[in-house]
């Protein structure tokens, strides 16, 4: 047999210890069930994923969409960049 040492936020040890007695099981237990599923399956059992970029976002591509919008029934306002210069020293 060997040890294995693993340091956790106190916070997330206690959450983890309550939801392991919610199921009649320790956190030993937890962790041979979750090694022996990884081997069995040759893989993670769950998906890791990188955060998704916040450029994406619903909100920001609900704004995309209005501006698509707006542009493809003529709702804007088209000027050069003199006029803008222009609007700036005005």
């Amino acid at each position: 047999m060997t040890t294995i040492s693993l340091r956790f936020d106190d916070e997330m040890k206690k959450q983890l210890d309550e939801m392991c007695a919610e199921m009649g099981m320790n956190l030993t237990t937890f962790f041979m069930v979750y090694a022996k599923k990884a081997l069995r399956d040759r893989r993670i059992p769950f998906d890791i994923t990188a955060p998704i970029d916040p450029f994406y976002s619903e909100s920001n591509m609900a704004q995309i969409r209005k501006a698509d919008e707006q542009v493809r029934t003529g709702r804007v306002v088209v000027k050069s960049m003199d006029e803008l210069e222009a609007m700036e020293i005005e």
